[in-house]
């Protein structure tokens, strides 16, 4: 048997300060190792923020926060990755990180990326976000399909997409033909459609994150015959306050930001069924089996047998034995896209 321990880190940042919330990560990651995780995964852009703003108030509000972003979105040659990376390596841990990455091209460029950095520090997957989903597009730019990889781990061979790429069938189609044993879909901590008054049923009217990302992460592992991993993050009063002041209607959005199902994280089976997991008291030792982590902050631990994404293949290898290869033809353009390229003439 193959096992392999993941750690879902179903946390908050320090929103807006990449310099703390790259802190807390390190920390976390040691905390993982420690518990014998040899894949340690993290929430969508939890370095250092996600910009619900954008969906509660009205772009003309948004210009301090947006500014606040950039400043607080970090490079890939940055301090912030290098300290990741040492992390990884000292630990011999595999880490899924979310990021809100600033482009080297501009000074305010940025794009929702996620990284797995390998046991020995090595960046193997550089993945920026295909389609930047609904208000999201009023902070990050379009990713490319350099990110559309999978990488060979100690941990098993792992994938990643970042919210709603898990709804666009030829991104999974893509990993899937690469052998993917688990797939890592991270998610923010809430994803408000709406601002709902004191009567309304929020469960049922505003966008349900545990129904909708459930599914879809169900689904892919159903369909790949892999594991899955997904993490949300955390919403805490702080992010509240600084998502509230300044806006032209406060309590509205307050009122948004309290009644949003939260997000959830978990484990999945190449069946789509749930893994039961379990969190550890740092201060006792004591271990507590959960299903799922949503309102309080945590780490979920899961033991994944990854020999048992072999049976299913049996059924559907839908990229292969139930697969038309005669029919369909998915070709996939994974260069990295550059804004520029300088010509000074003084080549050989």
């Amino acid at each position: 048997m193959a096992i392999t321990r993941v750690a879902a880190c179903h946390v908050t940042p320090h929103f807006l300060s990449a310099t703390q919330t790259t802190a807390k990560a390190v920390s976390l990651i040691h905390q993982a190792a420690k518990q014998k995780a040899q894949l340690v995964v993290f929430p969508e852009s939890y370095i250092a923020a996600f910009p619900l703003w954008s969906a509660l108030r009205p772009p003309t509000e948004n210009h301090s926060l947006f500014e606040r972003m950039v400043a607080q979105s970090i490079a890939i040659d940055g301090d912030e990755v290098a300290a990741l990376r040492t992390a990884a390596r000292e630990t011999h841990t595999v880490v899924s990180m979310g990021i809100s990455e600033r482009s080297p091209h501009s000074i305010a460029c940025l794009y929702n990326t996620n990284l797995l950095i390998d046991h020995t520090g090595d960046i193997v997957i550089y993945h920026r976000k295909l389609v930047p989903t609904f208000f999201e597009k009023l902070t990050w730019s379009p990713g490319d399909g350099y990110g559309l990889r999978v990488a060979d781990t100690p941990a098993g061979r792992i994938s990643a997409l970042i919210c709603g790429e898990n709804t666009n069938p030829l991104a999974r189609y893509a990993l899937m033909a690469q052998r993917q044993q688990i797939h890592i879909s991270s998610w923010p901590c809430i994803w408000p459609t709406r601002v709902l008054d004191d009567t309304a049923d929020a469960a049922s009217r505003n966008y349900d994150n545990v129904l909708a990302n459930r599914l879809r992460a169900a689904a892919h592992c159903f369909e790949a015959k892999c594991f899955g991993v997904m993490c949300s993050g955390v919403l805490d009063e702080g992010a509240i306050e600084m998502l509230v002041d300044g806006a032209r209607e406060p309590e509205c959005i307050r009122r948004a930001l309290v009644n949003s199902p939260r997000g959830v994280s978990m484990f999945l089976d190449p069946t789509g069924a749930t893994v039961e997991g379990w969190t550890v008291d740092e201060a006792s030792g004591e271990v507590q089996k959960k299903e799922f982590l949503q309102a309080e902050e945590g780490i979920l631990y899961a033991d994944l047998d990854l020999s048992l994404a072999v049976e299913g293949k049996q059924y559907h290898d839908v990229v292969g034995g139930y697969q038309r290869l005669d029919i369909f033809d998915l070709r996939v353009d994974r260069t990295r896209r550059e804004p520029e390229k300088f010509s000074d003439g003084d080549e050989a």
